[in-house]
């Protein structure tokens, strides 16, 4: 078994998900949103964001972390704190020693919906029909359980493609000195 933490990196919220993934089923453990107070400082909200993703990668023990890619707004001010969150969002599971992937918004969206331009309340649906009987705590915790589950195919796919690419044991002539060689 493998447990999956998405995030879904936002200054205000970020947004997470723990689902597990066994022999290609996944189930829903948990999800929420860390938030962070507006009226304070930039790093104080940081921080915040930080101490949020640990207390959660402490209490649910995931494997492996899938964060998405930042989006790039019109107004770069948004974009640079956006890229700020993210980091966070890095941080926390590579400080825990956890493996982290990252996923483009539409590379999401396709994985789950089938369409990469999909709209919020689509994936939220689709989340929903895929992990049944989760109480989603909102859009934000959606797109973090949306990321886990793209996470959670993609990991299936490398596993197939490796499984399919691995070289047979030693094939070939013996040489002079026992060595075989193709």
């Amino acid at each position: 078994m493998v447990r999956v933490l998405g995030i879904d990196p936002g200054l205000q919220r970020t947004g997470w998900g723990v689902i597990d993934l066994q022999d290609n089923r996944m189930r829903h453990v948990a999800n929420g949103v860390v938030t962070s107070t507006q009226s304070l400082s930039l790093a104080e909200r940081l921080n915040q964001l930080y101490s949020g993703l640990i207390e959660v990668i402490e209490t649910w023990t995931p494997d492996e972390a899938a964060v998405e890619e930042t989006f790039v707004n019109k107004n770069p001010v948004s974009t640079l704190k956006l890229g700020q969150a993210r980091g966070i969002a890095l941080l926390a599971p590579s400080r825990s020693g956890i493996p982290v992937m990252e996923y483009t918004p539409n590379a999401v969206k396709k994985t789950v919906v089938g369409a990469g331009h999909a709209a919020k309340q689509q994936v939220e649906m689709m989340v929903s029909t895929l992990l049944p009987g989760c109480d989603i705590a909102g859009p934000d915790a959606a797109d973090a359980l949306a990321i886990a589950i793209c996470h959670a195919q993609h990991a299936g796919n490398r596993a197939l493609a490796a499984s399919m690419t691995a070289k047979p044991a030693s094939k070939g002539k013996p040489t002079a000195n026992g060595r075989k060689y193709r």
